[in-house]
């Protein structure tokens, strides 16, 4: 039986995991600004995973694969993006030369693409760094018989993205959460901020995440201070984000409710992603032990 949102959410020791995940995440980034852009706002995100989900598993009702109105029209269709929007992704996405034209057209009307081996490499990666954090849950080995079969992404990528696009709990988890995840890279700079975070006590209303300045976060992510200064000034109206004495020169608190909201986006998410794990392979893992009832106190990460 695949882990529920539920088990996950309640689970003491699945905040920690989704806080180490969330620092490879961010490294990811800063690593990579081309894949950084993918997942700068969750439009992107949901854009990435609609191709992919077209390309392994014609998940539209037709064959595999992906040509610019299809994606189009898909992406339109679930709310994700206009449809000038979405075939501009797919242009930005030929010139950071993750998707390519096949060379063989079966049908001229149409130019069918593919992702290219970059794309696919980093796609793996995603997957990979998703499955590890389950692994460490439950003692399992997704992420090593994801590593030695990498064949099993097109079986679990369009089921992945399926769900997550037809998800609610994972769209719209909360009020914070959209105001980041929809704003131009403030799904980045929310990643960031979370990965600052130290364990949480439920009955702590607020945790220090140390000093953030807008120089920080522009330099970073690279968006500009103006784009970053009234991000962060929305989510203080919000009693989301403050700071303990002058903003953007003192130490960042986030509210327990917008962690709540990452918290059980993500339970969300990875508990989709181990359900098409278990119906890609039918492997029963093990049940989750019982939560504990001992929860650590905050602390700022450096």
């Amino acid at each position: 039986m695949s882990l529920s949102a539920k088990e996950l959410a309640d689970n003491p020791d699945f905040f920690a995991i989704v806080l180490d995940y969330t620092r490879e995440i961010v490294l990811v980034y800063e690593e990579n600004r081309r894949i950084g852009s993918v997942f700068s706002s969750q439009q992107r995100w949901l854009m990435a995973l609609a191709g992919f989900a077209l390309y392994y598993g014609g998940v539209d009702g037709k064959p595999p694969g992906i040509h610019a109105n299809r994606f189009a029209d898909f992406v339109v269709e679930h709310e994700i993006a206009s449809h000038n929007t979405a075939l501009s992704f797919i242009q930005e996405m030929r010139d950071h030369h993750f998707l390519r034209y096949q060379t063989v057209m079966p049908d001229r009307r149409v130019r069918p693409m593919e992702p290219t081996e970059e794309a696919v490499k980093q796609l793996a990666r995603w997957l990979g760094i998703h499955l590890a954090a389950l692994d460490k849950l439950d003692g399992g080995k997704r992420s090593s018989l994801l590593a030695g079969r990498l064949e099993l992404i097109a079986a679990l990528q369009p089921a992945i993205s399926v769900s997550i696009i037809a998800s609610d709990a994972v769209r719209h988890p909360g009020d914070t959460f959209d105001l980041f995840t929809w704003a131009n890279s403030g799904g980045i700079i929310m990643d960031y901020l979370i990965s600052r975070v130290g364990m949480i006590d439920p009955k702590t209303q607020r945790a220090i995440v140390g000093p953030v300045a807008f120089t920080d976060i522009c330099r970073r992510f690279h968006i500009s201070r103006t784009h970053a200064k009234r991000l962060m000034r929305k989510a203080v109206n919000m009693r989301s984000v403050g700071w303990t004495g002058r903003s953007g020169k003192s130490e960042l608190w986030l509210s327990s409710g917008f962690i709540q909201e990452y918290r059980n986006y993500q339970a969300e998410k990875f508990a989709i992603m181990d359900a098409a794990w278990q119906r890609a392979l039918g492997i029963r893992q093990a049940r989750m032990p019982k939560p504990r009832l001992v929860f650590t106190s905050t602390t700022p990460s450096g």
